[in-house]
């Protein structure tokens, strides 16, 4: 073995914790960036694959009812490929076992010509045959909260009638790969589902009759998107057409690209910071190594080494490194990818959702390791090779000792000379005790940004359903109806003590060349149970003229308050309506806009409608409520908000609560790395210093505390700048996570900033336990031997 080889191994047992830490530090960056980015390709690669085979569409629109023969018009516009039309309808089901009431939508199956668009992928079973009116198709993840396999039946009301159907297959559609109820952004398997029955049956009981009122279409290639989209509209207006949209203005797809979008941020901010860190550990161990082994270096050169051979002796401590975080970063990111795809099948239906390792994300690892570890530490071994023979053959001149700051103060005799010791030494080395400090502003830094999440998923969860939702349940109508007989009626129904009516109209807001299809909510003035609020849970009280949108969705459409907006009206006779925006809202799911109830009404020109209510009930009679309100067959849903809270409790805030633990783990993995590496480094250049004070007659406990006041005091100096940097990590990460799907608010409270404090107290504890036990095992009488 090469000499150098056999020192580089020498030096590595003696440095083996210090390394080990670095390359800890390194491993959890990497492992981030192997996971997210592996987990990217994997969802990418599963929605081209089940999109390609499946033929989902590509445009996508809803109408009140055209006949089929309209189909024909559909097919001869230019850039549409294949035209698939469909009958959509809203069912509400009575589920045994189940007290609440269950909705969902239901779609129909060609009859008469084979399925070509958005065609199922049937998990178990099969699909309904033509000639079995009775015969249901159901979602995977409804069938799945409900244990439902084909030959169970379902008891469902469709559009006012009684059906007892039954289940003959489990299936997957690629329209629902996120499945939610329309308008709603949170999943809830339990309370929701799609379902597939044959068009004739569903026609006939949807009153359609020959009709459609879905449309799925396909383009040819080199269309254009936007012409094929305004000529549908045009067809389509006379038959009640709602807005065509195309793919990526799917709720599913765009769901999708919301993750992918946050999944894409990690692995970029999470791994930058801990390389960062891995980069400044690195380079804190090697210039402190090279100072110790002045005369060893001068010795190798003495004995023919060149620059170079020195310099590239002292890299391959850095390459060492990026070797062992890059294995044990391969080895954490591949386990951590295969555990969150097992996370994301819960949320996101699939035929097949696999692991699929990301090859270019371990290429791109390994030159970020690579590079930030020999950024770290070329300096040093520049150092090194720069260091002429005869000046390494001498000591490092000894620093010059000042009075601190205490002593310049004329507390000398009030402080123990422990105390005085270590101010001296921090003193007379600034520079390296600020970078010291640096390393350890970072360590505080990291437990910041989790603890950020997880304030943010309670503060949801309490902006939400204490103070914004307050109803106990939403009844919405299957059609809009006239508001003084279904108010009373609402009323009337047992246990409600009170109802507040609401109206909901499909629109498209447009401002300039910026667009978003959102539903316009009408709410009544003085709204008690349903409030919209700004970011402090106020309330907002709904203005007399123009319209209330939500932070995001005005962020989207670059709108302030005052500005103008023109409203397309996708309901009724479609008017074009121009209002101003009144002001905006806080929400934190979807985007809304909101107005004053009797504001749209005139603005629609209709009378007194509404779309459903808000409820609330009496908990004593709730179970007749529920028993008597599965009875009224103009009732399209029910939604209770308690539901509403566990759903997000067990799906979003699960997602988020997940991601929250394990980049806690990696915080608090990184936070003892860099104490302890610090720790170690500082016994190491010191250990002469302190075994002297050991021969001169210090005791081991007055020898250990001047290194850990040391320590100690750069710690604590490190804890104000290290909580206003994860603050400011924290914040800019909520920021570039935030959706139109979900996001969190940025809250950096007094609990956040203490379990930070916290983490890196008791690393620092248990760093200054392990140090203070190898002082005990100086070597004393190597330092009686030591030259001058």
């Amino acid at each position: 073995m090469h000499p150098l080889h056999r020192k580089l191994l020498r030096d590595l047992g003696r440095m083996k914790g210090q390394m080990a830490s670095v390359a800890v530090v390194m491993a959890c960056g990497l492992a981030v960036m192997i996971m997210a980015r592996s987990m990217v390709r994997s969802l990418h690669e599963a929605r081209a694959s089940y999109y390609a085979a499946h033929r989902f569409g590509e445009v996508f629109c809803d109408l009140k009812r055209a006949p089929n023969a309209v189909r024909a018009r559909l097919e001869a516009i230019p850039g549409i490929a294949t035209v698939e039309t469909r009958v959509r309808g809203s069912v509400r089901l009575d589920l045994p076992g189940v007290s609440e009431p269950a909705d969902g939508l239901i779609f129909s199956i060609p009859d008469d010509r084979p399925q070509r668009l958005n065609r199922l992928f049937i998990r178990r079973g099969r699909l309904p045959e033509p000639g079995r009116p009775d015969e249901i198709a159901v979602g995977e993840a409804f069938a799945k909260a409900h244990g439902l396999e084909p030959g169970h039946r379902l008891r469902m009301t469709l559009y006012g009638a009684q059906e007892t159907l039954r289940v003959v297959g489990i299936v997957l559609s690629p329209d629902f790969i996120f499945e939610t109820r329309p308008g709603e952004a949170m999943p809830d398997h339990r309370r929701f589902g799609v379902f597939w029955m044959n068009e004739r049956k569903l026609a006939t009981a949807l009153n359609l009759k020959g009709a459609f009122n879905n449309l799925v279409a396909d383009l040819a290639p080199g269309a254009n998107p936007r012409a094929v989209l305004s000529e549908i509209d045009r067809v389509l207006e006379p038959y009640g057409g709602r807005i065509a949209f195309d793919r990526s203005d799917h709720p599913s797809t765009r769901k999708l690209d919301d993750d992918l979008r946050v999944l894409s941020q990690y692995a970029i901010a999470f791994p930058l910071l801990f390389l960062s860190v891995a980069a400044f550990m690195s380079s804190a161990a090697l210039t402190r190594l090279i100072r110790l082994q002045r005369e060893q270096i001068a010795q190798l050169k003495a004995f023919g080494y060149s620059n170079g051979a020195v310099g590239w002796h002292y890299l391959q401590y850095a390459l060492l490194l990026v070797i062992a975080g890059s294995g044990g970063g391969i080895l954490l990111g591949y386990w951590l990818g295969i555990w969150v795809t097992e996370i994301y099948r819960k949320f996101f239906f699939f035929p097949v959702l696999a692991f699929h390792f990301d090859g270019a994300s371990l290429l791109i690892g390994l030159a970020a390791a690579a590079g930030t570890s020999f950024i770290g530490v070329i300096s040093a071994a520049r150092e090194a090779m720069r260091l002429p023979p005869a000046e390494a053959m001498r000591p490092e001149p000894p620093a010059e000792f000042r009075p601190t700051v205490l002593e310049r103060l004329g507390l000398a005799r009030f402080t123990p000379p422990v105390v005085l010791m270590a101010m001296r030494n921090l003193e007379r080395k600034p520079w390296q005790a600020f970078f010291t400090m640096l390393g350890l502003a970072l360590a505080t830094a990291i437990p910041i940004i989790p603890g950020v999440m997880r304030n943010g998923i309670d503060h949801v969860m309490i902006f939400q359903w204490g103070h914004a939702q307050r109803q106990d349940t939403t009844v919405t109508l299957i059609e809009p109806d006239n508001a003084r007989p279904a108010l009373s009626a609402f009323h009337h129904l047992p246990g409600v003590i009170s109802a507040e009516p609401f109206r909901v109209v499909p629109a498209r807001l447009r401002s300039s060349h910026r667009e978003r299809r959102v539903n316009i909510t009408g709410l009544p003035p003085g709204n008690r149970l349903f409030r919209v609020l700004d970011a402090e849970s106020r309330p907002v009280a709904m203005p007399f003229h123009g319209l209330l949108l939500s932070e995001k969705l005005a962020e989207v459409l670059e709108l302030a308050p005052g500005d103008p907006v023109r409203i397309e009206v996708q309901e009724g006779r479609r008017p074009l309506l121009e209002t101003v925006v009144a002001g905006t809202v806080t929400d934190y799911a979807g985007t809304s806009a909101y107005m004053d109830l009797d504001a749209l009404r005139r603005l629609l020109r209709e009378g007194e409608t509404l779309s459903g209510a808000h409820l609330a009930i009496d908990p004593a009679e709730r179970e007749t409520f529920l028993h008597t309100v599965k009875e009224v067959s103009r009732i399209g849903a029910i939604t209770f908000t308690s539901a509403a809270q566990a759903s997000f409790r067990q799906t979003t805030g699960e997602m988020i609560g997940i991601i929250q633990s394990f980049y806690f783990t990696f915080a608090v993995v990184v936070a003892f790395g860099v104490v302890y590496n610090g720790a170690r480094i500082a016994l190491s250049e010191r250990s002469r210093d302190l075994a002297t004070l050991r021969v001169i007659g210090f005791s081991p406990r007055e020898v250990a505390a001047v290194l850990i006041l040391e320590l100690g005091f750069l710690t604590l100096l490190a804890l104000p700048p290290g909580l206003w940097i994860g603050s400011q990590l924290a914040a800019a990460l909520v920021a570039t996570t935030s959706t139109e799907t979900v996001r969190l608010p940025f809250i950096f409270d007094l609990r956040t900033a203490l379990t930070s404090v916290l983490v890196i107290l008791l690393s620092s504890g248990f760093s200054f336990a392990v140090v203070s036990r190898r002082i005990h095992d100086l070597d004393l009488l190597g330092v009686l031997k030591a030259r001058d």
